[in-house]
């Protein structure tokens, strides 16, 4: 069987596909909204690549704002320009949203019933569990990272230490490292 990132790679075929694809996307994304995105993205819609995604899934968590809406607005904005973010925007919005404000209003009457209580404590090992997952799919990508894979690995544990054990605010570890990693980067890019 052939890997994903290395069949033919397709694109939205109109502004109506982009929004479906990101309104079931996002219907998808409870608490591994990583996950979701990286199959429908790379998998199943072969929209990008499994090192674009890596890239641009990087772009969109130091940009303020939720990753995946970011991730949506650059990628309807690469096929349909402003048109196509507006799209992908609406499509990952419109449908949660009136979800969730019918779960709130749900919530509001039962939050106290222990069974509620333990189901939302459950879920938190899952959504943890979804990402570990989709960080362990998308590792080999970085082995044809332009730093290569000793560096990545580095970077990574350094960001998982400085974030998960010391507690540092996630900007300043984003910043400080973004900074390091981009300076690497362009020395082993330039000649």
């Amino acid at each position: 069987m052939q890997h994903p990132s290395a069949t033919q790679r397709t694109q939205p075929q109109s502004l109506s596909d982009l929004f479906v694809s990101f309104t079931v996307l996002a219907l998808q994304g409870f608490g591994g909204v990583l996950a979701v995105a990286q199959r429908e993205l790379v998998e199943r819609k072969r929209w990008m690549t499994n090192e674009e995604f890596v890239e641009e899934w990087a772009v969109a968590q130091i940009m303020p704002g939720p990753n995946v809406i970011n991730l949506g607005i650059m990628i309807g904005g690469r096929y349909f320009g402003l048109r196509g973010a507006l799209a992908a925007l609406a499509g990952m919005l419109l449908a949660p949203m009136l979800i969730i404000l019918v779960l709130a209003l749900v919530y509001a009457q039962y939050a106290s019933h222990p069974g509620v209580m333990g189901a939302l404590r459950g879920m938190g090992a899952v959504a943890a569990g979804l990402i570990a997952a989709t960080g362990l799919k998308l590792f080999p990508a970085l082995r044809r990272n332009a730093l290569g894979l000793g560096p990545c690995v580095v970077l990574g544990v350094l960001c998982f230490a400085a974030v998960a054990i010391l507690r540092w605010p996630l900007a300043y570890v984003l910043l400080g490292l973004g900074l390091m990693a981009c300076a690497l980067a362009y020395r082993k890019l330039t000649p």
